[in-house]
């Protein structure tokens, strides 16, 4: 029988080799951004080597697997078709510039070892889900299913709006303010918050997860704190004139009716 150790170990491992085998990739391509695609991706191996090693209860390990997969291959082949062939991240491009001939091995300690610690951090109420055998499903993973759902539908649906809107040669420098992204200014970062919080509740009905609740904490304070909001939004305001105006009518996170225009009366 399989206890957490087993499955805390065995991702771990797997999550190791991926970063590594990722960075390996990288060097000659000279794309560091390619472990923003393995993000996702990272977190679909791990937690398949969890459940694999794991011996929980089967409904609950396929349903939390099921949700992991759906929302970790879908941000993956996203970014995928947006990021390959076209250049390196900006902000990747800047750290090789700085550390010149020691950005290879400055890379696999600070982004592609940092982002595998944090996704197994982020993990972890999947991993801790798969060794109890008990309790069945309950209302607290309906809930999260639920929770889960409105995460996928966020992320899936704002980017998409913001794929058809760069598309468009004429909003070239323009600030996409309608669909999802006239009630928050990061509808895909609200998403991916609303799911690990929902994979958290399917997972914390076995109690042996409820320590898990780091994982979407950890997650809630870098789309909100570190990586997500304040990065992008510190980039965006200097090439986009119109982004100060958008900032003060449109909730920065959680979603919210904006306030009027100049020019128009109020929602």
């Amino acid at each position: 029988m399989s206890s957490h150790i087993d499955v805390l170990g065995t991702t771990a491992i797997a999550i190791l080799v991926v970063m590594v085998v990722t960075w390996l990739v990288s060097l000659p391509m000279r794309d560091a951004g390619i472990v923003d695609i393995m993000w996702g991706a990272g977190f679909v191996i791990s937690g398949w080597a969890a459940y694999f090693t794991g011996d929980g209860h089967d409904g609950r390990s396929d349903l939390i697997i099921a949700m992991v997969s759906i929302w970790g291959l879908r941000l993956a082949f996203h970014l995928a078709r947006r990021n390959l062939g076209a250049g390196e991240d900006w902000r990747y491009r800047l750290m090789r510039n700085k550390h010149g001939d020691r950005f290879a091995i400055r890379s696999l300690v600070t982004v592609f070892l940092l982002q595998g610690v944090l996704m197994w951090v982020v993990s972890l109420p999947v991993q801790l889900a798969m060794t109890p055998t008990g309790p069945a499903i309950g209302w607290i993973a309906v809930v999260g299913v639920l929770l889960w759902g409105i995460g996928l539908f966020f992320e899936a649906v704002s980017d998409a709006q913001l794929t058809r809107f760069k598309a468009d040669p004429d909003n070239a420098g323009q600030v996409l303010d309608d669909g999802l992204w006239r009630y928050t200014r990061h509808p895909n970062y609200f998403g991916d918050f609303c799911v690990w919080w929902g994979i958290f509740l399917v997972a914390a009905e076995t109690t042996d997860a409820l320590a898990g609740i780091i994982g979407p904490i950890v997650m809630t304070i870098l789309l909100t704190r570190v990586s997500g909001v304040p990065m992008l939004e510190h980039s965006i305001a200097k090439r986009r004139p119109g982004y100060a105006d958008y900032v003060e009518r449109t909730a920065a996170f959680i979603p919210r009716l904006p306030t009027a225009k100049p020019d128009e009366p109020a929602s």
